[in-house]
This record gives structure tokens, sequence and C-alpha cells, in this order.
């Protein structure tokens, strides 16, 4: 391996600069030089020079920034907890935090091994959108020393910003990409600063095996990079003769967001960096995989372009998800979202008995209002016809199993006619067994592919309103279903002229995708509460002398 990625540089470093440096050390470059902001490749005759070079300049390059780094030692006595809490967090110059990180690692003190490992740099590192902390040019030093910031508070934000790129290699070079004695993989590690998993337990005897690879956006680009890299020359060895492409993983709900439009994102992705990139289809998917394979075909260089825009486009989809939970989960308190396996940050269709390390995937009792006074409610919605027999499943296993996961009773109503092209689904439960049914009614519709890649899923809902409410639904001039509609991205009609049931009620429609879908109907009924309460109290409260005349 004869390229070699520098990290950490300043914004300033030329490549001038770059070939200065090594040409003073005597280390020879050959003319490719690839310099992006903040990290480069380099590359060296042969391998030799390359492993000089990383010994001669790792952790000791004066072009590094001079700013500082953060490692984090965990695994620390217990007399010295009171002062550390337990993980203790240090600054070091730049240059020498590599060196402090090997040096110090596994080093024992009072029979504890300390565990050593860098901190995400805030202000160094590009962060996510919305994430930048730089207050009163405040630097990350002082946003972390001020009162209140704890080391759980820290990891915590480590943890909402972790988006893995996650890519699919051939079986055949992962002996390559580890390395003897894994000092392949410890160097892309290194040189990355990236946390690199070879999956290599899963699926025994695949022809492909999955790697996850944690870090910034641009450390998860270089260790891409290298890995490419590693298994080109690994191909040239053994004369392998086919192209090697990219495959990255990514779950199927982000994944019409990469795509776009009509295609029209992965179309100019292609444009501009000169690949071919194909997606695997839908049927390959499954309860247990709701992973889909994105392939890019290319020159190494493409190929590497298109993982830069491609992850960007993919986590722009999941910031854009983690605030629609967020939103969401003020709609219906004590819900778990992720347990649903309808969004992008759980992987499991089905959910679990609870959530990481044995907690409750919903609050305690005391703590939910649903267990508190469930009130049953019924929902209509509406599904293609060819779609029913997916949502039966084989003699009616599929239903069942999604009534009992719901909390809900689930019933399909029958045809009215031979040809209808829609059949009425009928949902009765309290609102988190709503919540949980029609979200997986609108994933197993996406998964059997009766909505193209291109086509957000969305479908009719139908709920009975009082007739007292209807007006209050519809508001002056139509003003609150508008206000309504434009909220929740649904189509809310309640339509006019409308006989009352024998229960004295009349449907309102809702159109749209699923939170839209979920938005609305929430927010209906909060206004037909609204209306009972003040028929309660207009009849608790009024004397009876007002009515009379």
């Amino acid at each position: 391996m004869n390229k070699l990625y520098v990290g950490n540089l300043s914004p300033s470093v030329t490549v001038e600069d770059l070939k200065q440096l090594f040409g003073e050390r005597k280390l020879p470059l050959t003319d490719e030089v690839l310099l992006k902001s903040g990290y480069a490749f380099v590359d060296f005759p042969d391998q030799n020079w390359a492993i000089k070079a990383i010994e001669t300049l790792s952790g000791k390059c004066v072009f590094f920034t001079s700013g500082s780094r953060k490692i984090q030692i965990r695994n620390i006595p217990p007399d010295l907890q009171e002062l550390c809490v337990c993980v203790c967090v240090v600054e070091t110059l730049s240059v020498s935090s590599g060196l402090a990180v090997e040096k110090l690692t596994g080093q024992t003190f009072e029979d504890y091994s300390f565990k050593v490992s860098y901190i995400l740099d805030m202000d160094a590192a590009p962060p996510l959108p919305a994430t930048r902390n730089r207050r009163g040019g405040r630097t990350s030093r002082e946003q972390d020393s001020q009162p209140g910031t704890s080391a759980g508070s820290l990891a915590h934000r480590q943890k909402q910003q972790d988006f893995p790129l996650r890519m699919l290699v051939p079986t055949q070079f992962v002996g390559a990409i580890i390395g003897k004695e894994g000092l392949t993989i410890k160097n892309i590690t290194k040189q990355t600063q990236s946390k690199v998993d070879i999956h290599r337990k899963e699926n025994a005897g695949a022809a492909e095996k999955p790697i996850s690879i944690h870090s910034t956006p641009e450390g998860c680009s270089a260790a891409c990079r290298m890995i490419m890299d590693i298994m080109q020359k690994e191909a040239d060895d053994t004369k392998v003769t086919e192209d090697i492409p990219l495959k990255i993983l990514a779950h199927n709900s982000l994944v019409g967001r990469l795509i776009g439009k009509e295609g029209r994102n992965l179309k100019k992705i292609e444009e501009d960096t000169e690949t071919k990139i194909t997606i695997s289809s839908l049927q390959d998917l499954t309860i247990y995989n709701p992973e889909r394979t994105i392939i890019v075909k290319g020159s190494i260089e493409a190929c590497c372009r298109a993982e830069v825009e491609i992850m960007r486009k993919l986590r722009e989809a999941y910031e854009n998800d983690i605030a629609a939970i967020n939103q969401q989960t003020n709609l219906i308190p004590g819900l778990s979202l992720s347990t649903l396996g309808i969004f992008s940050t759980g992987l499991s269709v089905l959910p679990p008995a609870a959530g990481p390390r044995g907690v409750p995937s919903v609050l305690p009792a005391a703590y939910n209002p649903f267990l508190q006074a469930p009130e049953q409610e019924v929902v209509y919605l509406f599904i293609p016809t060819q779609a029913v027999g997916a949502i039966i499943g084989k003699k009616g296993q599929h239903i069942k199993q999604l009534a009992r996961f719901a909390g809900a009773s689930i019933k399909i109503a029958p045809a009215e006619s031979p040809d209808v092209t829609q059949r009425m689904v009928i949902i009765t439960g309290p609102p988190e067994a709503q919540f949980k049914a029609q979200g997986r009614i609108f994933g197993k519709l996406k998964e059997e592919n009766f909505f193209s890649a291109k086509e957000e899923v969305k479908l009719e809902t139908h709920i009975k309103v009082p007739s007292s409410a209807a007006g209050r639904v519809i508001g002056k001039g139509g003003k609150t279903v508008n206000e309504l509609q434009n909220l929740t991205s649904a189509e809310v009609i309640v339509p006019r002229d409308q006989t009352p049931d024998e229960n004295d009620e009349v449907f309102v429609k809702i159109s749209g995708h699923f939170f839209a879908s979920q938005t609305a109907q929430r927010k209906i009924r909060e206004i037909i509460q609204q209306v009972k309460q003040q028929e309660q109290k207009h009849q608790q409260g009024t004397p009876v002398t007002h009515h009379s005349k």
C-alpha cells in the first residue's frame, strides 16, 4: 500500500507545502498529491517508503493544526473517580495526541488498565447541521468547561452525531483489509482516526461482508478510500479481472430521499462524479435486513467522490428523521418510535421486548397517559386492493401478528364490488395502537413494492367526528382546515351535506404520507376533545333558567 492519508491539516496548507515537508526529510513523493480541506492523500514509489514516512512524521508534522485535541481516559481507579468523575478528559497538543493515545492505552495504575480514545473535536471537524457550537467565539474547550457540562452529556452529543458509513466488501478481500496480525486495519484506523468494524461472523459463508466505519464524514471518506485501494491492489495481485464497485449499505427509509423526485438526486451525483449508480431491489428486503445496497461503478477516484455525495444525502435524511421523531414524540407521550421499525433510526422491523440494556421501550405506567385512561379510537384506512393479501399474510398470520404487536383490532371490510381499487381496513384501539398499526401498514406497502422506489406511500384515512365538531374542524371560512393542511402537509376534507349517522357523527377524510396523516389525526382529535370539554362545562355551569324563554 503506497498511498497515505495525511490528516488534521491546517486549511492554509498547500500542495507545495506538503512536497517541501516530505522533501526536507528525503521522502520521495510521486507527482500525485490529492489535497482536500483538512486532509490529503500522498503517493510513494513503494511500500517501504510509505512505512518510513509514517515512522518519520506520524504525530510530528509541523503543519498539523496548532490547536488542541481531546482524548478520553476511562477505567480510572475508584480512589480517583471523585476527581475524574469516572471519565478523564484531557487536552493535548494536536502534534502529540497520537503519541498520547499510543503510550497511555493499556498502561496500568493501581491494577487498573487505562482505556484511551479520541474525542471528536467539535471545532476542527465539520459538524452536522444545527450542532455547531461557536456562540460568542468560544472554543470547544471553553464550552466543555461550562458549569453543568458532564462527560455523560458529551457522550450523548457524540452519539447523536454518529452516522456510520456501512460498506459491503467481497469476503475474499477481508483478509487483506485486516492485514497480518491486524496491522493494515490498525493503520487505517490510526491514519483516518476512525473506528472500523469488520463483521466477519455475520452471514457465515456469504460472498460479501459488511464493514461499519465510525468517524467524521471526512474520516469515513478517507477510510473508504484506503479500503478501496487495498481491495484494488489485492485484486491486481490475485489476477482478479472484474471491476470492484463501491457498495454502500443504507436503511430503506433513507433511500427514497437519496434517489430524489424522478431520480434527480441520483442522476446529478452520477453526472457530477462520472459514475454509474444502481440500488438493490425492494424485493431483497426482509424483516431482518431492512438495508439496501447502493452500487457505485467507476474509477476509484470517481467512486470516492460519489461516496461523499451519497453519504451527505443520507445524513441529511437521517437528521430530518431525528427531527421528525422528536416532533412526533410530543404528539404521543411515552411512545418509543424506534420500536416501530419504520424509521431509519431503528434497524429492527419487529419491536424488541425492551430498549437498550433492558430499559422498557415505553415509559412506566405512572408516566404513560395511555395506560391511565386509554380511549378507543376507530380509524378507516384505505389500501390498494392488490395489497390485501400481503397485509393478511399466509393463513392470516401477518394480520394476527400485527394486531398483537400494535394492541389493536384490525379487520378488512368486505369489498363492495368485484372491481373496487381500494379496500377498507378498520383499526380499533387507543392512540398508541393506532400509531403502531398504521405505521406498520404504511411500511408493509413500501416493502412489498406496491409503491415504486420514487414514490412516497400516501394513503387515505377516514375518522369520525361529532357533527357538532365538524364546523370547528373546518373553521370560519375554512381557516382551521387550511391551517391543518399547512401544518401537517396532509389533505384534510370535511365533505359537505353529510347526513350524520346513528351516533350523530360525520366523516373527515385525511390523505398523505404517514407522519402527515398521524399529525392531522392527532390535531383533529384535539379539536374534538376541546369541543367535548366546552359542551360539558356548558351543561354543568349553565343555569336551567337560561334555556327558558
